[in-house]
């Protein structure tokens, strides 16, 4: 991987794929009923840090993987938290509960900051540090105040 990494795109593709399905299928869409707008704006970048940061290395930000068979580790843990994030949204795709925003909003956040730490990505590990707290912060506020209490 020098400057495109094309496990990144994939990792980012197949994260977005349920997004995609879940937006085309429900016509009202998501209702954000916790509002903070510098969670909200720390969150948002973050968010397009991770995704340009997962697939674009910046030169001199970016220093590769640092042991030998970091590729493979890189592959398989990544590839064991998108299956647990597609697996989650497959089981819980009709219902709201605390349990599937916790989830989807956690699991992303750790497969973007280990793909930093892993290929020692420091515009990715700052881009996942913004994005994990504040993903995850607003995903519980919102079921939470929803009084989701159902389990998936």
């Amino acid at each position: 991987m020098r400057w495109f990494n094309y496990y990144g795109l994939i990792l980012v593709a197949i994260i977005m794929i349920p997004n995609i399905i879940y937006a085309i299928r429900r016509n009202d869409g998501f209702i954000n009923t916790w509002s903070n707008k510098t969670v909200e704006t720390m969150e948002q970048i973050g968010r397009f840090g991770c995704i340009i940061f997962s697939i674009f290395n910046v030169p001199y930000t970016y220093f590769g993987f640092w042991f030998e068979n970091a590729l493979i580790v890189y592959i398989v843990v990544n590839a064991a938290l998108v299956a647990a994030y597609c697996a989650i949204w497959l089981l819980c795709f009709r219902r709201n509960t605390v349990f599937r925003a916790l989830a989807l909003s956690i699991l992303p956040s750790i497969a973007f900051l280990f793909c930093g730490i892993m290929s020692l990505s420091a515009p990715l590990i700052i881009a996942a540090a913004s994005f994990a707290p504040c993903h995850i912060l607003i995903s519980y506020k919102n079921a939470s105040k929803a009084n989701l209490t159902q389990t998936c």
